[in-house]
Parts: C-alpha cells; structure tokens; sequence
C-alpha cells in the first residue's frame, strides 16, 4: 500500500469552454513529478452532481442517493484537496459549491490549497469566498496559493503554459499540502465533537 497521501484534485468550473481543465491539467503533472501523492482527479463536469437532492441535512450521513454515496466514499478516501477555480462575479461556481454542500463530515480535518485563476485579480476573489465554506467544513487551508492573472492568453492546444514563479509556487503548495495532511492524519483519528 502506498505511504502517500491521497490528494483529491478538483477542477472547479463546468462551462463549456473552461480553461480550468487544461490548467487543472498542469497541475496534475506537477503533482505527479512531486510525487508525495496519489491522485483522484476529479472533473465536476463529469461527475455531474445534480442540485442537492438529500432528504436529509449532509451532517447526518443518511445518503439515500446512489450519486451522494459514490461522492461521499471518494471525499472520504482524500487526505487533501487542491481546488482549481475560477472567479464568477467576485465568487466560485455553484458547480463546486453545490459539490462542497453535499457532504459535511467527510471534510473534517483535512488540507485543502487552491489554484486560482481569472484576469487582473486573478481569481483571489473566488478564493476569498471560498474560504468561509470550507473553514465551516472543517478543512484546514494551506498558506501557500497559487493565482493565475491572464490565465486566458496562456492556453493553447497544447494546454496551460506557466511561468516559472507558478511552477515554484506550486510546489510550494504541494509541500505545505504533503506536511499539513501528515499533522491532520493524527487530528482525524479523535472523534469529532
């Protein structure tokens, strides 16, 4: 069995078009040359969860839909998450809004980072409300980030093209991202409260 952690990488848009997915394409390559960890490259334009469809609140764990129960067990495996979003009118999409909805407990106590991506500003502000989300879900966020100004003008067919300063910064989130799940391991082993 592997020593590594799982990192769940979540492409965060859905929009026909998106950029996301070449970016969230570099990123996996990164991850894989770091290789502190196993992978789940999640598309949530393939996932296609439907709106929040559970009779009951997601902190009561009583699935009844084949799709949360699927969702939920692969949340569940992950050690760390690594968010690639956008900003939508100074937020995130409601696609990985209603992705971080379904699920509450399976959150708890594990690292999250974000690659952020847009024009000017680079999509912070769709991190900025993030943050509030996954504070309340219990994920513990790293203090490196890695923002993509122009992210646009960067990809081609042959996909996202960084600088060197993103490529340094990734790494640098996937370091802090490696050490933060390692301290949370330990945390997930006590009963929450």
């Amino acid at each position: 069995m592997s020593e590594n952690h799982r990192l769940m990488l979540v492409v965060g848009s859905v929009r026909p078009g998106r950029i996301g997915l070449p970016i969230a394409e570099w990123v996996r390559g990164v991850v894989e040359e770091h290789g502190g960890f196993d992978i789940d490259f999640v598309d949530l334009a393939e996932l296609a969860l439907p709106f929040m469809d559970e009779p009951r609140h997601p902190r009561l764990h009583e699935y009844t839909q084949p799709h949360t129960i699927a969702w939920s067990e692969r949340v569940a495996a992950a050690d760390a998450f690594l968010f690639v979003t956008p900003e939508y009118n100074y937020s995130y999409s409601p696609a990985l809004k209603n992705a971080l909805d379904f699920l509450n407990q399976e959150w708890w106590r594990k690292a999250v980072g974000f690659v952020s991506y847009g024009g000017v500003s680079s999509g912070t502000r769709g991190v900025a409300a993030l943050l509030p989300v996954t504070t309340v879900l219990g994920l513990v966020r790293v203090g490196a980030n890695v923002e993509l100004s122009f992210a646009g003008q960067r990809v081609d067919d042959e996909g996202f093209h960084p600088d060197d300063r993103e490529v340094a910064l990734l790494g640098r989130e996937l370091d802090e991202l490696e050490n933060l799940s390692t301290a949370l391991r330990q945390a997930r082993l006590s009963p929450l409260t």
